[in-house]
């Protein structure tokens, strides 16, 4: 099983890409956060002409939203909430016994402080709401994979410079002690860094302010997938589609996939 999670910043925006990745990829599943469209307005004959003919969504107007797009049947479907908020991030299927968690965390704003930063305190209070529920649920019936836009890069390989970044949102110690306590939760595995070593520098996400975002290259890794210890052994490969975001009105991130036994 081939899976792929993509921040796809405007599923409707983007169908050709959407179309030319799964070309290039041929996933069975796709996890895509940042849809920015209404359930109702989904589109999902679309997804169903490229052979997804399971699809889950979970999406609001203009902002956020999940989906889950699949060409194996769905056993179960869920989604969550955090933090009080109907926000479209969370959403939950279960595919061939394997429980997929498809994230969108949000991504904090720019200021790296909760006092006086709304959208920084919610995003730490999101992953600890996401760590306690994990971590409640104790050792899991069946074999897990938390993916998606994760909006933080932990490992000093993961952003363009390590010093200077520890003062910006997404690379912060708050943010990185925030995210091990999650991986912690289930002693999660980070299937990438399975198959890229830690010492490698690695990005999955490229700001548009860049004029020439090669040449710059001030990327940060925010796009995760863990999978739990149990699922760890069927992992074979691992990848980032980086050439994606040289393409024509690309998203500032690129698809990441991982194969399972």
């Amino acid at each position: 099983m081939r899976i792929v999670t993509w921040n796809i910043n405007s599923v409707r925006l983007r169908l050709d890409q959407l179309a030319r990745i799964d070309l290039a990829l041929r996933p069975d599943v796709i996890c895509l956060q940042e849809t920015k469209v209404a359930d109702p307005l989904f589109p999902r004959d679309a997804l169903a002409a490229l052979g997804y003919d399971q699809l889950a969504v979970l999406g609001q107007k203009s902002y956020n939203g999940v989906a889950i797009a699949s060409r194996l049947p769905f056993e179960e479907v869920d989604n969550r909430n955090w933090c009080g908020r109907e926000d479209c991030r969370h959403l939950i299927a279960r595919i061939k016994g394997v429980e997929l968690h498809c994230l969108y965390v949000p991504a904090g704003g720019d200021i790296p402080d909760p006092e006086t930063n709304d959208k920084f305190a919610h995003k730490l209070d999101f992953l600890d709401a996401l760590t306690q529920w994990f971590g409640n649920r104790g050792a899991p019936d069946r074999p897990m994979v938390l993916l998606g836009d994760l909006n933080i890069a932990p490992l000093a390989s993961d952003v363009w410079s390590h010093r200077p970044m520890l003062r910006v949102v997404s690379h912060t110690p708050v943010e990185i002690e925030k995210m091990a306590a999650l991986q912690e939760s289930l002693g999660w595995v980070d299937a990438i860094r399975a198959f890229i070593p830690p010492s490698e520098r690695l990005s999955t996400w490229w700001s548009y302010r860049a004029a020439d975002w090669v040449a710059s290259d001030r990327g940060r890794r925010l796009d995760h997938i863990w999978v739990t210890p149990d699922l760890a052994p069927r992992l074979t490969g691992a990848a980032v589609f980086a050439d994606s975001r040289g393409w024509q009105q690309p998203s500032d991130h690129v698809p990441v996939l991982i194969d399972l036994a």
